[in-house]
């Protein structure tokens, strides 16, 4: 059965597709398999894997209104046992059609219910916003991977995640967890992102993942060529720190596992 993570963070420019994209490939070449979840209509995560979205017929966005089952979007990657569900600028239709809608808050979850047993892991990349989409993806989802900045400014914001985390915990999805809080852009020249990297250890404890993710220059690059950092530089240092992100990840579960 499927763990659902959502990754998600209302502020823009904190990795967020980064570690959508390069997580799912570091568990894919984990041989996990994956299914991999564009919920932003930026599409971003969609072109990060080398999807040519205007070649495209059906995205999410006709999935989420009902004209097209998941098993028809699913769509190959360069990676083997990595799936990818793309996402267009058409998606920003849903908020608008389906404001009214009575079940408006679990259509995703609805339309992933049958994927669950095909997949070891579903990751669900959202938009930077406490929008219906991300929404959406929070009651879909087992647990909530929150990606943070070592820059200023850094925590401003993240009680209002966790409070949107809260309610959805309350009302739609009893079953969500915080899974944890990945540090990202973490520049080691620099005084402040040890000190944000501290604040945040010191606020969340053991929920901040052991793995933090350079800021490095063939991250900022792979994205261009439509591909994961694991295919354009695979002994980089972003490529390392998301393949052990993937393993600090498959050891957490399995633990979980193992539990009586």
């Amino acid at each position: 059965m499927a763990t659902t993570i959502c990754i998600a963070n209302q502020k823009g420019g904190v990795g967020k597709t980064t570690t959508a994209v390069n997580l799912s490939a570091a568990l894919a070449v984990s041989q996990k398999k994956i299914l991999l979840v564009d919920c932003d209509p930026q599409g971003n995560t969609t072109t990060g894997v080398g999807i040519n979205k205007k070649a495209l017929t059906k995205t999410l966005y006709h999935g989420m209104i009902g004209e097209a089952s998941a098993e028809k979007l699913i769509q190959d990657s360069g990676i083997a046992f990595l799936k990818v569900i793309p996402a267009r600028v058409e998606l920003i239709g849903f908020e608008v059609e389906m404001l009214s809608s009575v079940n408006r808050e679990t259509i995703l979850k609805e339309f992933l219910s049958g994927l669950a047993g095909d997949y070891d892991y579903i990751i669900l990349d959202c938009p930077p916003s406490l929008s219906l989409l991300t929404v959406n993806a929070m009651t879909a989802a087992d647990s909530l991977l929150i990606p943070l900045q070592c820059e200023f400014y850094a925590l401003e914001g993240l009680s209002q995640l966790l409070e949107t985390m809260k309610r959805i915990k309350r009302g739609l999805n009893p079953h969500l967890k915080l899974g944890g809080i990945l540090l990202t852009m973490f520049d080691k020249r620099t005084n402040l992102s040890a000190q944000v990297a501290d604040e945040a250890r010191k606020h969340f404890k053991d929920l901040v993942f052991k793995t933090i993710i350079p800021r490095n220059i063939r991250l900022g690059e792979a994205p261009s060529f439509g591909k994961p950092i694991l295919l354009y530089d695979a002994a980089s240092s972003g490529a390392v720190s998301y393949m052990n992100l993937a393993r600090e990840i498959i050891d957490q579960h399995s633990a979980v596992d193992l539990k009586p």
